[in-house]
């Protein structure tokens, strides 16, 4: 079986999918006119502290586009998942989305995650210190109002509860209906004015969007955040995600098993926001985003954009790929927050350790000194199937040097210690010029390495050295399927991600399924590719292009509770305002 560190591929994966998946929750109630426009609806009435805000389009024709992409599986998966969205909020409370919600729905809806209920700490908190952790979370949807008077009709007349009661109280002039007594299933609605209905799953939240929209600080007066949205809004667009990363650290420091310390969660502190817009084309999803630091925040990004040439070095049939400017600037950046980031895939001290135990070398001052160049970690295919071969695939490390010779210097040590480990290290010809080849004393495992002029490679795994070596005439870079892929107009950029994902999780080329679950695998399988962009555009601002190309199916697999068509006036599948 073949190995690898799936945390870059399985981080790419969720950064792409959230916004689908989370937009799904909003289908029923939203499914109406066109597109936002400008800042999305609710974000002036959206508390500045929300942890996440989602707005989805509510255009008829865009959701129709969604709903053509996926294998019969995913589409029926997603069909079971809306039904049961739609039975739990809207049919058992005796209510139809196309006669009691599309009368009045504006065009767009926002889902937010609230802070509701903080710990408060002892001592208090120094001024500039982080938030303290949230304990719980709520979920409130806001949907704009299209017709005050149909939608408030609907609130006049309240559906008989089989269940619990609806009660109604004042806060700050505004009308507030609750139900009670009905476990895990409490909302709470308010109308604000004759612009907003306001639904939530907890009181508290209800009255902190109140105190918003009666003048308390609201997401639209974020810093940086109007003109980060004006950065990357795109006509037609189907939904945006905004995480306020000083909150969403601390949730997740919260909610770690990794103890993080004060100190180290003040450094993430630094950053403000990240945001994306997700547009649909025919063959999958694009996305731009962007993150930001504050404006008062010590920190700086370097404004460099070097990667240039990698995507020329790797063959066109190229399974996976990340490349980068200079990997020596991203590993410092990277070991700056890794201790404050508790989901960090790698920890800088258990790395810098194993390398020291296993060769006595010093990952920083032996390598990443020379490392301040261009970059890419790849997976290429294996040239030709052969049974004897262990392995399908081949890991390839490029590196450009700043320093050839402490380089070369490290390598021959590693060398050596590699010799007096039992591997058989001998000088071979890969492509008319010299390299190193390491064997271990059984042949499991083989590692080539050498030198393109001032890059270094290494490969490992199956033998696809000569794939690298001379440079391939078909690069990746004329790849159709990462021209369709890779599409970012970010030039220059700082760095690349692509994966084959048809190829990567093909059970005959690789044995990555083995390690999904079934659920998580169904929507792996609806996907033909990821790529990635990334540039600097300023020494406190990162812009991000992406885009995951989805397969179509024209079989539909019906689930056992159909959702109706989105022109159904019967009920349609409805917003998931539980956290459950």
């Amino acid at each position: 079986m073949f190995k690898k560190d799936k945390s870059s591929l399985l981080f790419t994966i969720g950064a792409a999918t959230l916004l689908i998946g989370l937009g799904f929750l909003t289908y029923s109630i939203v499914i109406s006119r066109g597109p936002a426009k400008d800042l999305p609806a609710g974000a002036t009435v959206v508390p500045q502290d929300t942890m996440m805000a989602l707005s989805i389009t509510t255009d008829e024709s865009q959701w129709n586009k969604l709903r053509e992409f996926g294998t019969p599986e995913s589409k029926a998966s997603f069909e079971r998942f809306l039904t049961e969205m739609r039975d739990r909020l809207l049919t058992t409370n005796g209510y139809a989305y196309g006669q009691d919600i599309q009368p009045w729905v504006g065009n767009t809806a926002m889902i937010v995650f609230l802070r509701n209920k903080i710990a408060i700490p002892v001592p208090p908190p120094a001024p500039n210190a982080p938030p303290p952790p949230p304990i719980q979370q709520s979920v409130a949807i806001i949907l704009p109002i299209a017709n005050p008077l149909k939608a408030k009709e609907l609130l006049a007349k309240p559906r008989p509860l089989s269940q619990g009661k609806m009660v109604e109280r004042n806060y700050k002039g505004v009308q507030v209906t609750e139900t009670q007594g009905m476990p895990d299933r409490n909302f709470s609605v308010a109308v604000l004015g004759t612009s907003y209905l306001a639904v939530t799953t907890d009181p508290s939240a209800t009255d902190r969007i109140i105190d918003t929209y009666k003048g308390e600080p609201s997401l639209a007066k974020t810093p940086g955040y109007a003109d980060a949205i004006e950065r990357i809004k795109s006509p037609g667009a189907f939904g945006q995600i905004y995480v306020n990363m000083p909150v969403a650290a601390a949730y997740a420091a919260a909610n770690s098993a990794r103890e993080i310390s004060a100190e180290n969660l003040e450094k993430l502190q630094q950053n403000q926001g990240f945001a994306t817009t997700a547009t649909l084309d025919a063959e999958g999803i694009g996305f731009k985003s962007i993150s930001w630091l504050k404006p008062d925040s010590t920190r700086r990004i370097a404004v460099e954009n070097n990667a240039l040439k990698m995507v020329n070095r790797l063959p066109n049939n190229t399974i996976m790929m990340v490349s980068g400017g200079n990997l020596q600037r991203l590993w410092q950046d990277y070991v700056l927050g890794a201790d404050a980031n508790p989901i960090s895939p790698i920890n800088p001290q258990v790395l810098r350790a194993g390398l020291k135990s296993t060769t006595g070398m010093d990952l920083d001052k032996d390598f990443i000194n020379w490392m301040a160049g261009e970059f890419s970690l790849s997976l290429i295919p294996a040239p030709a199937p052969n049974p004897k071969d262990k392995y399908a695939a081949g890991f390839v490390f490029m590196v450009e040097t700043n320093n050839r010779g402490a380089a070369d210097k490290s390598l021959k040590q590693l060398d050596e210690t590699m010799r007096m480990k039992g591997f058989r290290v001998e000088e071979i010809q890969v492509g008319g010029k010299p390299a190193i080849k390491w064997t271990s004393q059984f042949g499991g495992i083989t590692v080539t390495r050498g030198w393109m002029n001032d890059v270094a490679f290494i490969t490992v795994g199956a033998p696809v050295v000569d794939a690298i070596v001379p440079a391939p005439k078909s690069p990746l870079l004329s790849s159709e399927l990462f021209q369709k892929t890779v599409r970012s107009q970010l030039k220059p950029h700082n760095g690349n991600f692509f994966i084959d994902t048809e190829s990567a999780f093909n059970p005959k080329n690789l044995a990555l399924p083995e390690f999904l679950p079934p659920s998580q695998k169904i929507w792996i399988d609806a996907m033909r590719s990821i790529g990635i962009t990334a540039a600097v555009i300023g020494d406190r601002t990162t812009r991000y292009d992406a885009f995951v190309g989805l397969k179509k199916s024209d079989q539909s697999t019906p689930s056992p509770n159909p959702s109706p068509s989105p022109a159904s006036p019967s009920p349609s599948p409805t917003v998931k305002t539980s956290p459950n």
